[in-house]
């Protein structure tokens, strides 16, 4: 393939954009490439620059759930913006689309719509110490809860991706009252309760952890933070950004059958506009302003094109057979990743729930950010750039997950697997 463009688009961009993107994965740096920059999609399929066409296994880092440019999402966002791109006040779409969350999410009765997954989760957690009086938060290694300052600690993601150590700039005061542990580990957020309880205010916790790779939850232990935390009078957060509408219409905690006291939610409810979202039942959510003295606002919070394009896409969520679909379509994937491995001779863990799964270079499972990060990231690299050349596009690090989506066919599927298979072949 050819990438003359991207190499004239990057480099103009190093120039006015650190390191060339504005989100640092994008950079390729850990897996020893140079961005593709991308022209267009349409369904499971991306363009680049210079015309080169991928199977998109990135979906805009998830959103994309229905794929690129559905007819449907576009017609509510193209009649959105013939009544105007934004009014600071209230719309029918905001409360239209708090209606249909409300229903989906077993935990939400009352929404905050807001601009991004790390202000929901900024959000939630301010509510939780408002609510609880506390000030202890408490989260998991590997566990990306977007970049405030609170919540970068001990982060996966991007942060892993880069080798950054939580981040400069923030200061002690602040993260001191932030305590990560290892995830999966339930001994040690006991240990912690024990030492600790009267001043935990919450426990944020991926249910389903997508920013180390792709880790599901060991068994029992979402129940047991639930128990928990109801025990010492703490809060449980679930941060659904990623996993929300994706895993099932209500998330983790209907596939789990875990109520958290507040979740937060994002990408696929903005259909791929930027949006997130916050939730919890009535008691919780009346202390927040003005019904409330626990503040928040937003300029572009409720934005009505992003409310549409979310609408749209929950109402395709919500036809029979999707989430069925969907895992059908990520079963294919992961058993024919794991075989086109094993022909290769090349240890490899797929962690798979719903339409998102992992592929790990590693000879032992995967239930945590350390065994994550022992993975062999020079085999990923050498896999991801195999892969680009084949017409895949992969999230380009190991610590991000794999998203399916109701357009990817069948065909896609087993053409993805032919690279792959090729690929490994090839692999050192």
């Amino acid at each position: 393939m050819r990438f003359k463009n991207s190499e004239l688009l990057f480099d103009k961009a190093l120039r006015r954009m650190p390191g060339g993107v504005n989100s640092p994965v994008r950079s390729c740096k850990s897996v020893g490439g140079r961005p593709v920059f991308i022209d267009r999609a349409l369904g499971a399929e991306i363009v680049d620059a210079d015309g080169n066409s991928y199977i998109d296994y990135v979906g805009s880092w998830g959103p994309m759930i229905v794929g690129h440019n559905h007819p449907l999402v576009l017609e509510g966002v193209k009649s959105a913006l013939k009544r105007g791109m934004s009014f600071g006040a209230p719309t029918d779409l905001e409360v239209e689309l708090a209606e249909m969350i409300c229903q989906a999410v077993p935990s939400i009765e009352m929404v905050r719509m807001v601009n991004s997954g790390t202000e929901a989760a900024m959000s939630a957690v301010r509510l939780a110490r408002g609510v609880t009086g506390r000030d202890l938060i408490v989260k998991f290694d590997g566990c990306y809860h977007g970049h405030a300052d609170t919540l970068l600690v001990s982060a996966g993601s991007g942060v892993a991706t880069q080798g950054i150590p939580g981040s400069p700039g923030i200061p002690q005061d602040v993260v001191r009252n932030t305590i990560s542990l290892p995830y999966n580990d339930m001994a040690a957020v006991r240990r912690l309760f024990t030492e600790r309880s009267r001043e935990i205010a919450a426990v944020i916790v991926e249910p389903v952890a997508g920013n180390m790779g792709l880790v599901t939850p060991a068994p029992g232990f979402l129940a047991s933070l639930r128990q928990e935390t109801e025990n010492n009078g703490s809060l449980l957060i679930f941060d659904e950004v990623m996993s929300g509408f994706r895993v099932a219409l209500g998330g983790a905690q209907e596939k789990y059958g875990i109520r958290p006291d507040i979740t937060c939610l994002g990408k696929i409810i903005g259909g791929g506009m930027p949006v997130g979202a916050y939730g919890a039942g009535q008691e919780i959510m009346r202390h927040v302003a003005p019904e409330g003295n626990i503040y928040q606002a937003g300029t572009l919070s409720g934005n009505p094109v992003a409310m549409a394009a979310g609408i749209a896409t929950l109402n395709l969520l919500r036809q029979p057979g999707v989430y069925e679909t969907l895992e059908r379509t990520a079963k294919r994937l992961t058993d024919g990743l794991g075989q086109a491995a094993a022909e290769a001779g090349i240890p490899v863990q797929v962690n798979a729930v719903g339409a998102m799964l992992g592929l790990f270079f590693s000879d032992k499972p995967v239930t945590d950010f350390e065994s994550a990060k022992k993975s062999d990231l020079e085999r990923f690299a050498a896999y991801y750039r195999g892969m680009l050349e084949h017409g895949v596009f992969l999230a380009p690090s190991q610590f991000e997950a794999i998203f399916v989506s109701t357009a990817h066919t069948t065909a896609q599927i087993d053409q993805t697997l032919a690279a792959a298979k090729a690929v490994m072949a090839g692999l050192p």
